[in-house]
């Protein structure tokens, strides 16, 4: 079963720099994506990155393109996001998800209905 476990949110000032981290276990197969998403309080769920385990593509949202980057360390079955440059609108709870077969996935890797698993999210605060 596949598993997907978020850690390293917390609070930071305006200007800080945060790396999450995604754990992944359970796939069967390496053609798969992860993707980050966050949702604020009162807002839909937003897809702010996405990687494809398999030969590294990215995706970023126009929100946080060139302040935060994803990467994969596929020794470790790990995703992460580093953010840097935070603002107080990156305030959110955090979640990575995984979309089983890359293939396909193209610009629909910003929708929540594209992935198939998800984990239990991490809180980032960032104060003014």
């Amino acid at each position: 079963e596949v598993q997907l476990v978020e850690s390293g949110g917390g609070l930071v000032q305006a200007g800080g720099s945060l790396r999450l981290s995604c754990t992944a276990s359970g796939f069967t197969s390496d053609d798969y994506a992860i993707g980050w998403f966050r949702q604020a309080p009162g807002k839909e769920r937003e897809g702010i990155s996405c990687i494809s385990r398999r030969d590294g593509s990215t995706y970023y949202s126009e929100s946080v393109k060139g302040r935060f980057t994803i990467s994969r360390d596929n020794t470790k079955n790990m995703v992460y996001l580093q953010m840097n440059s935070l603002k107080p609108d990156d305030t959110a709870v955090y979640y990575c998800a995984a979309r089983l077969m890359y293939y396909g996935l193209g610009l629909l890797w910003k929708y929540p209905r594209s992935y198939d698993y998800w984990g239990q999210g991490t809180q980032v605060t960032v104060s003014s």
